[in-house]
């Protein structure tokens, strides 16, 4: 407890010097909103549910695709990191596709799905497959061998395997992926409805920044901070709750 409230101490400074400078007109109210201000457009936000509903379609469209790159990439990592030979040979197309940024396939996916959620969710699928892809690949080879040997000397089916030795072995590495993909998924969410969908938080900021709303953008702004920060906590905690995991 006294080092959540020491560490945040220094934004709590950083806040009264904020309100202080705005008050005084060091800071130019249309674009530096007083803190007081922020926080008055944010209860009004919540009180109309436009905040919560711009919070659940941006939620969902980063937590479905968050979802299917997570299943795809500890499935398919999970696969290479067990067949040496085979990653080889998938591994060119995976060093090709990588580095594509998922911004890029905004036309493509906007093309193909259109407006709307699947659109959003897919670019993000993109995004946080090659965090979980990698590192589950990086975590299957380290498994200590004999687990792997008792798992063929028992005959146990892949599925079987995966869930019962596989996956608890490494799924202390594996959640590292996964709580980089849970922050990429916001990200690529959020500046999928900045640049092109017209849904969620993203959009919603940059309404209020074209309306002159500089404290309810800032208000926006915040609680997609909260949000981050709760998205990262819910998985890890989660993952504590998995034996073996220790993220």
């Amino acid at each position: 407890m006294r080092r959540r409230i020491r560490g945040a101490s220094i934004p709590i400074v950083l806040v009264a010097l904020w309100e202080a400078g705005s008050r005084a007109g060091a800071l130019p109210n249309d674009t530096f909103s007083r803190p007081s201000d922020i926080v008055v457009a944010g209860a009004r936000a919540f009180a109309d549910g436009t905040i919560l509903v711009a919070t659940w379609q941006t939620i969902e469209a980063a937590l479905a695709g968050f979802a299917f790159a997570a299943a795809a990439g500890v499935l398919c990592g999970a696969l290479l990191g067990l067949a040496p030979r085979l990653e080889r040979i998938v591994g060119p197309t995976v060093d090709a596709l990588r580095p594509i940024p998922s911004i890029a396939l905004m036309p493509l996916a906007l093309l193909m799905f259109g407006f709307g959620l699947t659109m959003e969710a897919s670019v993000v699928a993109f995004a946080c497959l090659w965090p979980v892809l990698l590192v589950t690949i990086a975590a299957v080879r380290g498994i200590e061998p004999r687990l792997l040997d008792l798992a063929r000397t028992l005959e146990m089916p892949f599925g079987s395997s995966l869930r019962k030795i596989i996956l608890p072995a490494a799924l202390s590495r594996i959640v590292v992926g996964l709580r980089v993909a849970v922050g990429v998924s916001l990200v690529v969410a959020i500046t999928v409805e900045i640049v092109v969908n017209p849904r969620g938080l993203g959009y919603g900021m940059i309404i209020a920044s074209q309306s002159l709303r500089p404290d309810l953008m800032y208000a926006q702004l915040l609680w997609l901070g909260l949000l981050g920060w709760g998205l990262n906590e819910a998985l890890s905690r989660a993952a504590r709750r998995w034996p073996g995991a220790q993220a």
